[in-house]
């Protein structure tokens, strides 16, 4: 079983064929799909499957805060299984492809003090832009 499945079923979340093909699909250390990528992997599992049930379940897992939505660029929203390991991501400018990169240190301690101008910072996110191999020159 995934660790996302685990994960929902350890919340109690009701399990339907639907949500677990959407949690299915998911699944994966580097996976970052878009709604429309979900829905046509998750037909080829379950053909029934509607594009509205695969929107709504991304949308109540973003709210249990078991996946994170990934916007870059004003390209489409993608959405991340990977959230509850802190990470950041990066972006390729060609092709769009996205990687879940875990580099040493504490972004907040890079911000200085002056930096902050009063803010109590929650969070921090860092996305990393490049050429992927396939796009590099």
């Amino acid at each position: 079983m995934s660790d996302l499945l685990e994960r929902l079923r350890a919340r109690g979340w009701r399990m339907t064929s639907q949500r677990r093909v959407v949690a299915e699909v998911l699944d994966g250390e580097h996976v970052h799909l878009t709604a429309d990528e979900v829905h046509a992997r998750a037909a080829r599992q379950l053909p029934e499957i509607s594009r509205a049930t695969v929107y709504n379940t991304l949308g109540e897992l973003v709210s249990l805060g078991e996946v994170i939505e990934v916007s870059t660029d004003g390209r489409a929203k993608r959405y991340d299984p990977n959230a509850h390991r802190p990470h950041h991501h990066l972006v390729c400018a060609g092709c769009g492809t996205i990687r879940d990169v875990h580099p040493a240190g504490d972004p907040l301690a890079d911000l200085p003090l002056e930096e902050r101008f009063g803010f109590t910072v929650s969070e921090v996110e860092v996305t990393y832009r490049g050429l992927c191999p396939s796009c590099a020159p």
